[in-house]
């Protein structure tokens, strides 16, 4: 079975193509066919101005008619679209999504905060990682406009929080020092009680933080190394992170705010290190899709 997940983000937008397979002892698992990222960055519209601007609105538009022709030469049987904080927060994400339903015949779900995370939480149990059930994990995914964190206890989900902190956010706006403590103090709340809890990071700037360490996949990464890579990074200005360092021009410039959070929440939750699993929302879809088609 092919299935197709776009996730419309507040940096880019991403296409993710997979196929599930079932095992002879019956468990399933998934073969990615494709990634497409385009990095449209809705969220510099509407963190700036509110709305997403009649030229975004046209790109946007653009790109989920290349992503339905791709699911089309894919054989994709079933796909969701979820767009996130930019959207959710736009004076005109309504509109901009009819537009694409009408121009694209493609249909979006604006899904909320709790929503987010529900779906992140997924990637938990379908993830190629062999988590120990008697540990305690804080799952913090750090989007353009949004952070969902999740704190997981025996393999159960205990509590969930989303907070408008995004690394095109913090980019683009002044955050209130309240809004930061209020966060701290709430991951600080939830793990009270709790030793020895480790994060789990997942968005495409822990990725690349986690590439430029030297750990292999499915090794932690400790706190102070990660607040070492993201100095490192930001000593370099946005044009020798892109020559020098590789970054992708869209992820030159957010690297850092996204660290900031990773760094500070891991702080609040006095965890020392974390696990880069490498997967994301777009995962998260499909493995509930799959999970509702199949019941």
């Amino acid at each position: 079975m092919k299935l197709a997940a776009i996730d419309i983000g507040s940096n880019a937008v991403r296409l993710l193509i997979e196929e599930a397979f079932v095992t002879p002892e019956k468990e399933t698992y998934f073969k990615k066919i494709s990634l497409t990222r385009v990095p449209l960055r809705l969220g510099e519209d509407v963190f700036t101005t509110g709305e997403i601007s009649e030229d975004k609105a046209k790109k946007l538009v653009k790109v989920m008619k290349a992503f339905r022709f791709l699911m089309e030469v894919n054989d994709v049987e079933n796909f969701r679209g979820c767009a996130t904080s930019a959207m959710r927060e736009a004076k005109n994400g309504i509109q901009v999504r009819s537009l694409i339903s009408k121009n694209a015949k493609v249909n979006l779900d604006i899904i909320t905060g709790d929503e987010e995370a529900d779906l992140l939480f997924g990637n938990f149990s379908s993830s190629d990682f062999d988590f120990e059930k008697d540990k305690t994990y804080l799952y913090i995914d750090v989007g353009g406009g949004s952070t969902e964190v999740t704190l997981i206890k025996k393999n159960e989900r205990v509590k969930s929080y989303s907070f408008n902190l995004g690394a095109v956010r913090l980019l683009k706006t002044e955050i209130p020092e309240s809004e930061w403590k209020n966060a701290c103090k709430k991951i600080s709340d939830m793990v009270a009680g709790e030793e020895g809890v480790i994060a789990i990071g997942t968005g495409g700037n822990i990725n690349r933080i986690y590439k430029e360490s030297p750990h292999s996949f499915g090794e932690k990464i400790k706190l102070r190394e990660i607040k070492k890579i993201v100095a490192h990074i930001e000593s370099f200005s946005y044009e020798e992170r892109i020559k020098k360092l590789k970054l992708k021009p869209d992820r030159a410039d957010v690297i850092v705010p996204a660290g900031k959070i990773y760094t500070s929440f891991m702080k609040a939750a006095n965890s020392k290190e974390m696990l880069v699993p490498k997967v994301g929302l777009s995962d998260g879809i499909i493995f509930k899709m799959y999970q509702e088609l199949n019941n």
